[in-house]
């Protein structure tokens, strides 16, 4: 399998930290009961640890189905083929419009991939990483030999399950549950993947359901689905709720597992690209793995784009001349779920 192409397409609103702060200032005036100079000040201090710097929302007039459009364009152009040589779309990630049918054929209809098979893949951040390993199964079984892999991350917006409600806030105790979504961007990011005679890419999962509670978006309903959970709703139903800091705590031993039993030759290792959870989480597990001096950092320029990271981070690497053909490179995700992943391929 061949990574023919990637291309990402980000909205134009440019959100700074600052930003974010007084968003929650503008919701929670009136409704925290607590010093909210206080709440803005930790606030703030957590997302400069973090790394966390620029994000970018949908500006006015904007949808996500134009810049996934975008995205796919210029992914289609750079692999040098025409819509209609694409076989089979992997519409993947958290952000969508539609639960039935799948996203994907709503992507199909707006790329113009008009007889293209169609599916959509769900697995939280870890959703574009699962997408190429089952693009990479096909192909290894004869059934395809082009594909292309789309995601539209647009959870910011009115009616997401992230904006406005989780910027009112009424005691500091909430912050347990809401700190990782101030450190949220958006993007659309298209992959083209063809079946060629290429260097086979190699992945390794593994998964640890009992950390299910610490991640989740809701549906209605969603208590006859699942073993109960005080952490479940925390914010409300269909509202993004994530423990980000048990999380990471959860996931460091799991992620240097899961890399250890991939066991890539660092030396060939060109670039390392990781889901943007945490610059400085990342680069900490990064050096402590050994590879520090390769990782390639995007969450501080464009936020946590969720299941666009590693390809929005292959992109910016690729274009900054980081990951050139030839070269190896390393992607590593650490997921709700939770599920963490590690996986290695020559450009």
């Amino acid at each position: 399998m061949k990574l023919r192409s990637v291309s990402s397409a980000l909205p134009s609103r440019q959100v700074s930290n600052s930003d974010i702060t007084e968003l929650i200032r503008k919701h929670s005036t009136g409704h925290f009961t607590d010093d909210l100079e206080r709440l803005l000040r930790k606030v703030g201090s957590f997302l400069r640890y973090t790394g966390s710097n620029i994000r970018y929302w949908l500006g006015p007039g904007e949808r996500p189905i134009g810049l996934l459009r975008s995205a796919a364009d210029s992914a289609l152009e750079r692999a040098e083929l025409c819509a209609d040589q694409i076989e089979v779309l992997i519409y993947t990630g958290i952000g969508r419009g539609f639960i039935e049918p799948g996203g994907a054929y709503h992507a199909a209809h707006a790329i113009g991939l008009h007889r293209a098979h169609c599916f959509d893949i769900i697995d939280a951040c870890m959703s574009w990483t699962r997408a190429v390993q089952v693009a990479d199964a096909l192909f290894r079984s004869g059934t395809f030999r082009t594909a292309m892999i789309v995601n539209a991350e647009f959870n910011m917006q009115p009616g997401g399950p992230v904006a406005p409600q989780l910027f009112r806030l009424e005691g500091m105790g909430e912050l347990e549950s809401t700190l990782p979504a101030y450190t949220l961007g958006e993007a659309a990011t298209a992959t083209v993947l063809t079946a060629e005679d290429s260097p086979p890419w190699q992945f390794r999962f593994s998964s640890r359901p009992d950390l299910a509670p610490l991640c989740n978006v809701t549906l209605n309903g969603y208590e006859g689905y699942c073993e109960p959970s005080d952490k479940l709703a925390r914010n409300g139903t269909g509202v993004f709720t994530s423990f980000g800091s048990e999380m990471h705590q959860a996931g460091r031993k799991e992620v240097q597992a899961v890399l250890r039993e991939l066991d890539p030759p660092l030396d060939e290792v060109a670039v390392l690209v990781t889901h943007a959870s945490s610059k400085r989480e990342w680069q900490t597990q990064a050096d402590h793995a050994g590879l520090g001096q390769v990782i390639h950092h995007v969450s501080d320029r464009i936020g946590n784009v969720v299941s666009a990271s590693v390809p929005a981070a292959l992109e910016s690497a690729i274009s900054a001349g980081r990951l050139r053909p030839g070269q190896r490179a390393v992607g590593w995700v650490g997921s709700a779920g939770m599920s963490f992943g590690a996986f290695t391929f020559v450009l």
